[in-house]
């Protein structure tokens, strides 16, 4: 099976995954997992799709087949959520996600007949839980995240109402959202079929936006009001769930909430200590040691173990111990102090702030930057280099700090972003 798979359209789906910046790293686990998802046919098709949005009259050029025909093959990769379909003007633009958060949820986020979810949940398993190569890809490839943690707001409550920004908020990228989809949670879905489920509600993963509209369409998931997606959010509150959501300022995409023992970045930063695997609030615990009763119930609600409740020195099981804090790989997301019933952790800000990447463009473009694949995203093989497109990539790169644009320019090799990089610098040091 190995010497076939790698060499038809599967092979080349793998390498066209891995010129994004969120990749999927080639083994013999990650072909079985698309042989599942895609037919072989189709794993063809799309490995030769660009990189970027395009339409069903693009994809016909690239195919060579009548655009009736493109846009129908391009409808059903949609229903299956392999593309997502994005409406722009009244035009269908469709467009590849990535693995992760992409395709590989989607597959889970209803309960389906035409695919073997049982099989597909032990592969991915083995390849994202089991083999350490995808996680440590995706979360210490580059210092920029493809999430971030949201603050328990009930817990921020009880601090005093530390300031943090809409933003910042679940309630309020709920409000803010276009469109807002509710699906199955992939993560405590697959364990589900692996007999490991733990007993968190299963249908809390929130989409918002252009991706819950293209999700909702394709009836992937089920299209709610605020008012319910609130609702959702409070119970997995009241679970001590963690929100963690896209790592953006505008036009977020999703709000998951995770467990310690289902949700795979959860379990990268328990199990092989990575910090920062998902971008931290801007917040940080602190024990009020005058109240603090020593009960241990945020060593207990918290996801990552960050937290620890030292033996008392003189073995006496009755003297008093309070925990301590692992500041490194705390995420600061306020679940220990919602936990706590004496309100004795209060959350505090951090004394150098987190910046979240404006938008997606944004966020992919330092991704890019980060892991040595920003030229794969301009220069696109398939897709004109129009100035519309051109202009959204260059917008993105000269928000970037200056050692980032550096790293940019390196990588391009090019004489026309060189001077606009010059005069960017310049335009800064004159004012």
């Amino acid at each position: 099976m190995s010497h076939h798979l790698k060499d038809n359209g599967y092979r080349l789906l793998a390498e066209r995954l891995n010129l994004f910046p969120q990749g999927a790293p080639v083994s013999e686990l990650l072909y079985r997992i698309l042989a599942l998802i895609f037919n072989e046919k189709d794993a063809e098709r799309v490995s030769r799709l660009p990189l970027r949005p395009f339409s069903a009259r693009k994809a016909a050029g690239i195919w060579r087949v009548p655009e009736a025909e493109a846009a129908k093959i391009l409808q059903d990769l949609a229903s299956r959520a392999l593309l997502l379909d994005l409406e722009r003007n009244g035009t269908l633009l469709y467009v590849l996600p990535p693995p992760m958060a992409g395709f590989f949820e989607f597959s889970l986020m209803r309960m389906r007949t035409d695919l073997d979810q049982r099989e597909l949940s032990r592969l991915f398993y083995q390849y994202l839980n089991m083999e350490d190569a995808f996680i440590r890809e995706l979360f210490t490839g580059g210092r920029t995240q493809l999430g971030r943690v949201l603050v328990n707001e009930p817990a921020l409550a009880l601090s005093g109402g530390s300031q943090v920004l809409d933003y910042e908020r679940a309630s309020e990228i709920i409000r803010s959202a276009t469109h807002i989809a509710v699906g199955l949670c992939y993560c405590r879905h697959k364990m589900f079929h692996l007999g490991r489920a733990c007993q968190a509600p299963l249908d809390n993963c929130l989409t918002l936006n252009d991706a819950a509209a293209s999700l909702i369409r394709n009836k992937v998931a089920r299209s709610v009001e605020p008012v319910e997606a609130l609702e959702i959010l409070d119970r997995a509150r009241s679970g001590n769930l963690v929100q963690c959501a896209d790592n953006v300022q505008q036009g977020v995409n999703f709000i998951c909430n995770c467990c310690g023992c289902c949700c795979e970045a959860m379990i990268a930063v328990r199990r092989l200590a990575i910090p920062q695997a998902l971008y931290t609030t801007n917040c940080l615990p602190e024990v009020n040691r005058r109240i603090c009763t020593g009960c241990g119930s945020c060593v207990r609600s918290c996801p990552i173990d960050a937290i620890d409740l030292p033996a008392p020195p003189s073995g006496n099981a009755r003297e008093l111990v309070q925990p301590t804090l692992k500041a490194d790989l705390c995420l600061g997301c306020g679940v220990c102090a919602n936990a706590c019933p004496q309100h004795a952790l209060v959350l505090r800000p951090r004394k150098q702030r987190i910046v979240t990447p404006v938008n997606t463009a944004h966020r992919v473009v330092l991704m890019a930057v980060e892991r040595g694949k920003l030229q794969n995203l301009i220069f696109d093989n398939h897709a004109l280099l129009s100035h519309r497109l051109m202009a959204a990539v260059l917008g993105a790169i000269l928000r970037l700090p200056p050692l980032k644009r550096l790293m940019a320019k390196s990588q391009l090799n090019s004489r026309y972003l060189e001077t606009i990089f010059r005069e960017v610098d310049v335009g800064m040091f004159s004012k």
